[in-house]
């Protein structure tokens, strides 16, 4: 397979409501969507999850573009025969920037499965067709807004709630919660790094609400605290940031720093690296789930699929389409008795609606390779 063309796409897609989490408030959703054509016409889609600022990561949307566009693509335009198992090799030299990586092996890795007819579920070697789901449920001003939010996400039939967190907004909107649904539905809390070391002794006291698991607390290259709060909660300690990596995930497990596994793969730099942590977490009997970046139904699609491998034994934050978009770029992903069904078609298995993308686009790019 050789490269031919690519065109970089931003999008804007309004969220149905704001969504607040420890790092800021987002009300709408900007992406960069990467599309490339082969020599011989394949095309594949690919999407970059980079946040507009640099705080979730150092990576941001911008800058994420123009990485793709000057350093990435050029690489690969330059291999006499490429593969998507020879995207992350080619891409090594350039340091970072999972997220721009990702979109490029994505777009690759669609364009190769379409043309060989093989679904992306069906590569990675999936055991299911259909996924019970959670959803992620952001910082609200009020107790009573949390609480009907929650209702409305139980009533639709997810699987699992995840509250954000911070300091201030932890203790309360939990005892909340338990007091209004009681303690049968599954609940886990997602910090986004929001604490630090002094901050133990107030989290050991969320071992109260019975949770599936407590989500990064403290930042991303602390495991030493993040190894010595596993050691003094029964609550599980899921890491989300602290894994950029295989051999991450190899070195937490090992030190104890945690007992759960997050993965998403624009953090991690790829679809084929995100399947290698699943790998090393089912050899060490890890628990994963796939995380959220806010995808469209392209990424959405791609998680899916990921999803449906053995080791992903929680409920991700995948979630329907209409969870945050009123229209996605893809026909929409519906919610059916708390499930997703995993796309089979070839590639990701979904292709942008041309109408709701053009609706969507504030910028295209179109760059010969």
């Amino acid at each position: 397979m050789k490269l031919q063309q690519a065109e970089l796409r931003e999008v804007a897609l309004p969220l149905v409501a704001p969504f607040r989490t420890a790092l800021g408030t987002q009300e709408h959703r900007n992406s960069l969507l990467v599309k490339v054509t082969t020599a011989d016409g394949a095309v594949g889609w690919g999407e970059c999850v980079a946040d507009d600022d640099p705080t979730y990561s150092a990576e941001y949307l911008a800058g994420a573009r123009e990485v793709v566009r000057q350093f990435l693509l050029p690489r690969l335009s330059r291999a006499p025969e490429l593969t998507a198992a020879l995207v992350p090799e080619l891409l090594r030299p350039v340091r970072g920037n999972p997220m721009a990586k990702t979109a490029i092996e994505m777009a690759v890795l669609d364009a190769e499965l379409r043309t060989a007819g093989i679904s992306l579920a069906q590569y990675f070697g999936a055991t299911r067709t259909e996924l019970a789901v959670g959803v992620s449920v952001g910082i609200t001003d009020t107790v009573d807004e949390l609480i009907s939010a929650v209702d409305g996400y139980l009533r639709a039939g997810y699987a699992r709630i995840k509250l954000k967190i911070e300091p201030g907004w932890d203790i309360e909107p939990l005892r909340a919660i338990r007091e209004t649904f009681g303690p049968d539905i599954a609940l886990q809390v997602d910090a986004n790094t929001a604490y630090g070391p002094a901050d133990q002794p107030h989290l050991r006291r969320l071992d109260a609400y019975g949770l599936t698991l407590i989500e990064q607390p403290f930042a991303p290259d602390d495991l030493l605290s993040h190894t010595r709060l596993a050691a003094r909660m029964d609550t599980p300690i899921c890491l989300d940031e602290s894994i950029t990596s295989a051999r991450d995930a190899a070195t937490a497990i090992r030190q104890e720093a945690c007992s759960i596994v997050n993965i998403k793969p624009g953090r991690v730099g790829g679809y084929l690296e995100a399947r290698r942590i699943h790998d090393l977490c089912l050899a060490n009997g890890v628990p994963v789930w796939c995380g959220g970046m806010l995808e469209t139904g392209l990424g959405r699609a791609a998680n899916l699929a990921l999803a449906a491998l053995p080791g992903f034994t929680l409920p991700g934050d995948i979630s329907a389409s209409a969870r945050y978009y009123t229209r996605d770029i893809t026909a929409p992903f519906v919610l059916h008795d708390g499930r997703l069904t995993v796309p089979t078609r070839p590639g990701i298995g979904v292709l942008p609606d041309p109408d709701a993308l053009q609706a969507a686009t504030t910028s295209t790019e179109l760059l010969t390779l």
